[in-house]
């Protein structure tokens, strides 16, 4: 992923239009009371206009004149579990070759006809799939539109070798400052290796290994750009302050000239299973804190019980009244932080647990005390109002992500890529809505099996014995002499 892009974010909230709800006038309202609580019945949806070009590409468009700001979102279906045996890291490496230039523009150019006008750019690779996104004022549209265009349309044959050997570097430089020399960083290089089987797509890391990248030639780029940069595998997403009368037909004269390719089908994949606790420790010497990581294979993106997970999270992590920061960080202070989280991808899904001992707490009983919590709910499950306060709680920052205009976009051509409909998002949010007690510990008991998870520990490093300091004084004489 590259990093040109600012911190915070600002736009106008949007959220009270996109709720659409009604009541009375303030001036009739009476004295509150305390109020009985009940559904929330909100309709959630962000206005767009989708087609289709000839050669496949999909265009999706969502007007709003809110903000004097545009965002342009592309979305190419290929991540990390598309990649063939002995190509991994390709689609991560190739993101960093978007960037690259092209004979009308230049390496380095990109970004700055951009930013001379206010504009940034950005990217990242997952596992499932490669997403392109620019922001900037609403008079800069044509020019990110005419930018997106210009290197889906001719990066392919503008690559060389020089290009290759720069952007390879970069990314084996960020596996080493992100992963391999950060703290704890080794964890997500590992864990999908533990967790899925060798050939599986997802059992490397989306950054892919040194040897891999290091093999790589022009020609198998220039081969992965044909073969997944087609129009027919792309959806581009307009949002913000523009008109579509006059933005339509520039897209269809700039992307209508794409060819249309043969995309190869994904990878088959079986479903992963677990028989047994598979256990690893690593040994890192830039830590001072031990970490324990816990994780278990749990239900694809959309499938029963993926929206179930992400509330049960809630219930374990967030706020100071959740179980496991209630009792590992406040009561008995074994952790220095926690985390649980639903980690939600096309094939099959990771339910992690991981938490950071404090100074002085040994991993086993952070374990122990982890376990503990985990069998209590699976013995009593989470309760009534665990459920409901964690289920408002994840509503919130549903909706939050509308104030952004780059995250409407990014919403709409998730849902495009993910569901197949960028309007999802209502149905999405309805999943969460219908979320129940009985829901979330039945799939907790379907879940997470103690006997059935990866158990990650991170050790620090011991320090070597320092060398002895050779004695104050002289060793004294033995025998007679001068």
């Amino acid at each position: 992923m590259r990093h040109r892009y600012p911190r915070v974010l600002t736009a106008a909230v949007l959220c009270a239009p996109l709720l659409a709800q009604s009541g009375p006038a303030l001036a009739d309202v009476p004295t509150p009371s305390p109020p009985t609580p009940a559904a929330t019945s909100g309709k959630l949806a962000i206005p767009f206009e989708k087609f289709q070009l000839p050669n496949g590409m999909t265009i999706i468009l969502s007007e709003d004149h809110s903000v004097p700001l545009v965002a342009v979102n592309t979305m190419v279906k290929v991540g990390s579990r598309f990649e063939k045996a002995k190509r991994s890291g390709f689609a991560h490496l190739f993101e960093h070759l978007m960037f690259m230039g092209t004979d009308r523009v230049p390496t380095g150019t990109f970004d700055t006809l951009m930013e001379s006008e206010g504009g940034w750019n950005n990217a990242w690779t997952s596992e499932d799939r490669t997403d392109y996104f620019d922001v900037g004022p609403a008079h800069t549209l044509p020019l990110l539109l005419w930018l997106e265009a210009d290197r889906l349309s001719s990066l392919g044959t503008s690559m060389t070798q020089a290009k290759l050997d720069a952007q390879r570097k970069v990314v084996r430089n960020e596996r080493r400052e992100r992963s391999e020399n950060k703290p704890y960083g080794k964890v997500e290089l590992r864990l999908p290796e533990l967790l899925y089987p060798e050939g599986h797509p997802y059992h490397h890391p989306v950054i892919g290994s040194h040897e891999d990248l290091e093999a790589a030639k022009v020609e198998d780029v220039k081969a992965f750009f044909s073969e997944y940069y087609a129009a027919n595998n792309l959806s581009l997403v307009v949002a913000g302050d523009f008109d579509p009368k006059t933005v339509r037909p520039e897209i269809e004269r700039l992307f209508g000239a794409l060819q249309k390719g043969n995309v190869p089908a994904a990878p088959p994949a079986t479903v992963p299973k677990l028989t047994d606790v598979v256990r690893e420790t690593l040994v890192e010497d830039n830590i001072q804190l031990p970490k324990i990581v816990m994780a278990w294979h749990s239900p694809a993106r959309f499938a029963p019980g993926d929206a179930e997970l992400d509330i049960l999270s809630n219930v374990l992590d967030r706020g100071k009244t959740s179980r496991l920061y209630k009792a590992l960080v406040f009561d008995k202070e074994l952790a220095q932080s926690v985390s649980a989280t639903q980690g939600s991808q096309d094939l099959s899904s990771i339910f992690t647990i991981e938490a950071i001992a404090r100074p002085g707490v040994k991993l086993d009983d952070l374990e122990k005390e982890i376990d503990k919590i985990l069998a209590e709910l699976n013995d009593k499950g989470a309760t009534q109002a665990e459920v409901e306060r964690a289920k408002n709680d994840y509503e919130t920052m549903f909706v939050l992500q509308l104030e952004s205009v780059p995250e409407r976009a990014s919403i709409l051509n998730n849902y495009q890529t993910f569901a197949g409909d960028p309007g999802f998002i209502g149905k999405d949010l309805e999943r969460y809505r219908k979320v129940d007690q009985a829901g979330v510990n039945a799939t907790v008991k379907a879940t997470l099996d103690p006997k059935r998870r990866v158990i990650l520990r991170v050790e620090p490093k011991k320090a070597e014995a320092a060398p002895k300091a050779p004695a104050k004084k002289a060793p004294a004489k033995k025998g007679a002499g001068k």
